[in-house]
């Protein structure tokens, strides 16, 4: 069952096109990832779709046809920008917010207790908003997002100001979610973040989509020529391996031209090097985006790091 189906929706201000030419579709129970860099077009897409910007051209359906008030209540929405308010204590502010998508003042407090445990935000109940730290705020922003139990969920840059542990409860909020049915869709620039989460995604650029379908296969068409493997022991030279390159616990293997993964095994079988790991290197959604932006052919994989060290790579020419 679709749930959210974008069309060709288009959306200028002025003289900036902030969004060109985007269509997707996200399925009932999926969690979906909008992806792209700053000032791709995301935002600008999910505020067309939430109806809080009218598209210039192109159509949007949303749990099945235009938004309305009543399905409104069915959707929670974490914008980028924070919109809580800033002089009331955290408590009233969320139960505040809760009610205003149809809940009970009392179903409201009675729900808000569990997320603030778990956010690790219960001694901080009665403060001020304003006084909390930024990551306290982006996350009391998700519970205002999830409290009302909707059905879709859209989480605009969730990760913003959020500490490893704290990255790491949401990414696991958000699979609880998914197991319950729930439909989210993620928005972010920080592709490797989500791309552990992620069946489907979007990647857009400029406006428009770059990347579009089920992540694993995107993976696959755009793998490189190599393998990684993992071993304690040196690995000689290999007639089917034109260089070696150290990444991260692991070594990456770039193959001859006409070569194979099963040629370079059986080489290493035939050294005697007794192997840890051995598998076709798949590139991540990072270096997919730099690949197809930029043009590029082969990315020079020395470059690369993980997570919040990410390096951008040169590409060869």
């Amino acid at each position: 069952m679709i749930q959210v189906q974008v069309s060709h929706i288009q959306k200028s201000f002025g003289n900036i096109k902030a969004v060109q030419d985007v269509s997707f579709e996200v399925e009932k129970g999926e969690i979906f990832g909008l992806l792209g860099p700053n000032g791709a077009g995301k935002t600008t897409t999910i505020r067309v779709m939430l109806d809080i910007f009218k598209p210039d051209a192109g159509t949007v359906s949303i749990l099945g046809g235009a938004m309305s008030e009543e399905k409104k209540d069915l959707i929670g929405y974490m914008p980028e920008e924070r919109g809580l308010y800033q002089d009331i204590p955290l408590e009233r502010c969320l139960v505040y917010l809760a009610t205003l998508k149809g809940l009970s003042s009392s179903e409201a407090s009675q729900r808000l207790g569990d997320y603030l445990d778990k956010f690790d935000l219960l001694p901080h109940k009665n403060k001020k908003v304003k006084e909390l730290s930024k990551g306290m705020q982006q996350k009391a922003q998700i519970i205002a997002a999830i409290l009302h139990d909707p059905e879709l969920i859209i989480i605009d840059e969730p990760f913003t100001s959020l500490d490893p542990i704290n990255t790491q409860l949401v990414k696991d909020l958000m699979l609880e979610l998914h197991e319950k049915g729930v439909t989210i869709i993620m928005s972010t620039h920080q592709m490797h973040q989500v791309e552990e989460l992620s069946d489907r995604i979007l990647l857009i650029n400029e406006g428009r989509n770059v990347l579009y379908g089920d992540l694993d296969s995107i993976r696959r068409e755009y793998a490189g020529h190599a393998v990684m493997v993992k071993t304690e022991q040196t690995i000689p030279d290999i007639p089917s391996v034109e260089s070696i390159v150290q990444h991260n616990s692991a070594t990456k293997l770039i193959l001859t031209e006409g070569s194979s993964p099963q040629e370079v095994l059986s080489s290493l079988v035939a050294e005697d090097i007794t192997l840890d790991k051995f598998e076709i290197a798949l590139p991540t959604l990072d270096e997919i985006f730099i690949k197809v932006v930029k043009g590029g052919s082969d990315l020079n994989w020395s470059q690369l790091k993980n997570g919040n060290d990410y390096i951008i790579p040169r590409l060869r020419s």
